[in-house]
């Protein structure tokens, strides 16, 4: 399909260059190639979270099996990828089929209005370098805009902050010139990114310190996983990646189901593998290891080749699990009465999540509010027409859902041409319906902002799942006149006089 021109209106418009994105366009490739498609990013470069984050270490908590797109094997050797290999796969994945050339860069999302008179969203665009307006229409949206804020992180209120002389960094905004060799590092947070950071700076740094208020899960995984390079010798590579993809999807789905099953066994088995990897060095693993929740009520965070156990025997590294009562000029002091020394502190501190990617939705005019929606099949929302979003898994891989979703779409949109009907609308009619929180998951990024987000159901096909082999099920069989998805067609055709010359977007 060539690619898409600086055009003012296509067939769907996907907001969003990062790994959902380039998904979503690959498989309306495969699926539909003779729909035009946009992806418009608000950022100058492709990638989303592999391209935003550059901190020392950073690397995916999935493995690459999965994480990987359904339709291109992951061919390298490492199981646990880290950030670079993992943006140098998606922009492979947007370069072979020409996807990377119908992304126009720059552009946010503002708003999106879709008129019911002919079935159409008009999207107002804001160039980031000159905060120009502009619009496009489209027939279909595709939200891939993740779950949080690129703008900022989130960042508690720590007492006398002001008063530190170091450097404080944010990781979702590491500076390319940090110097931190010979220094003391605090980093701030006991998740995915501190656990990542720490073993990364170990390098360089005089002492780099974890201090956290609640300790993690951990998981030891090994960087390469032997049992896939054997399948892609005895099936070959595309079906190797198939059968290993499974395998891993299944493992992880089993493991937490184990631990939700039974806590006290998970624990002990999590605490036993963690007492291993610190033998010989000075950690109190009940202190600093045994989170008071059980295992997988929040993300376990997933430790490669335990580098970070490693760190801590050879002690370049340390853990500290206490609360700040205030900063001073060099350093962190302890509501225990300890003073950590520091020359940069590191805030892990989690992301702040954003609905819908902030963009302002109305329907004729009437701005809606997300909150008031329902979620249906876990990526439409209720009495919005012709748009789809994608939103992973918490217990496993995000491109697991994202792939299941974009194959949704593609199916949604196939029975639009074959009908003739050019609006499709979830609707809830069923007044038994409960509401509940859309993601049933207790960690603090969530709980902080999950009022502003749609809501999901008490039954199916409202309510949001965390398993991927039923997802896998109920999609592929999924009858799309099961009552609850309306299919219309607009009063009118979109006139002439909406269909201008072709601008640049």
């Amino acid at each position: 399909m060539p690619a898409t021109p600086d055009v003012n209106h296509v067939d769907v418009l996907i907001v969003g260059a990062g790994l959902s994105g380039i998904g979503a366009a690959r498989h309306l490739q495969m699926e539909l190639p003779n729909k035009s498609f946009l992806i418009v990013e608000m950022r100058e470069s492709l990638g989303g979270t592999w391209d935003i984050f550059r901190y020392p270490g950073v690397r995916s908590d999935s493995d690459m099996y999965t994480l990987g797109y359904k339709f291109k094997p992951w061919t390298n050797a490492k199981s646990i990828a880290d950030g670079p290999d993992i943006l140098a796969y998606l922009k492979e994945a947007a370069s072979e089929t020409g996807v990377d050339q119908h992304i126009r860069y720059g552009k946010k999302v503002v708003s999106a209005d879709f008129n019911s008179a002919v079935g159409q969203w008009t999207v107002t665009l804001e160039d980031a370098k000159s905060g120009e307006r502009s619009e496009v229409t489209c027939n279909f949206l595709y939200g891939n805009t993740g779950y949080y804020s690129y703008d900022h992180g989130y960042l508690p209120e720590f007492p006398g902050i002001e008063n530190f002389k170091g450097q404080v960094v944010q990781p979702q905004f590491w500076p390319e010139d940090l110097d931190y060799a010979g220094k003391r590092v605090v980093i701030i947070g006991s998740g995915a990114t501190a656990v990542t950071i720490l073993p990364a700076m170990t390098d360089k740094a005089e002492m780099v310190t974890m201090l956290q208020r609640t300790p993690t899960y951990l998981l030891s995984l090994p960087e390469k996983d032997p049992i896939a390079r054997l399948l892609y010798r005895v099936l070959g590579e595309k079906r190797g990646y198939t059968a290993t993809r499974w395998k891993n999807a299944t493992q992880t789905l089993a493991f937490y189901h184990f631990c939700q099953r039974f806590p006290k066994a998970a624990r002990k088995l999590l605490m036993g593998g963690i007492r291993r990897q610190v033998q010989g060095s000075s950690v109190d693993v009940d202190k600093d290891f045994n989170p008071p929740y059980d295992p997988w009520d929040q993300r376990l965070c997933v430790v490669p080749s335990g580098d970070l156990f490693r760190s801590l025997r050879q002690g370049t590294s340390e853990i500290v699990t206490d609360h700040i009562e205030t900063f001073t000029e060099d350093g962190i002091k302890l509501k225990s009465g300890k003073t950590l020394p520091a020359d940069i502190v590191i805030t892990a501190t989690g992301l702040d999540l954003l609905p819908l990617g902030g963009i302002e939705v109305s329907i004729d005019g009437v701005v809606g509010d997300a909150s008031d929606t329902i979620v249906y099949r876990g990526c439409m929302l209720t009495d919005v027409p012709n748009f789809i979003f994608t939103v992973g898994y918490t217990n496993a891989s995000w491109t697991l859902k994202a792939d299941l979703v974009a194959e949704y779409a593609c199916r949604v949109l196939k029975r639009m041409d074959e009908t003739g009907l050019n609006v499709v609308t979830p609707h809830n009619d069923d007044p038994t319906l409960k509401t509940e929180p859309l993601l049933d998951f207790p960690a603090g990024y969530v709980l902080r902002a999950i009022e502003k987000f749609p809501k999901a159901g008490s039954k199916a096909p409202w309510k949001l799942r965390m398993t991927y082999h039923q997802d896998y099920l109920d999609f592929s069989r999924a009858e799309l006149d099961d009552g609850k998805l309306k299919f219309t067609k607009a009063a009118t055709d979109a006139p002439a006089a909406e269909q201008p010359e072709a601008v640049t977007v």
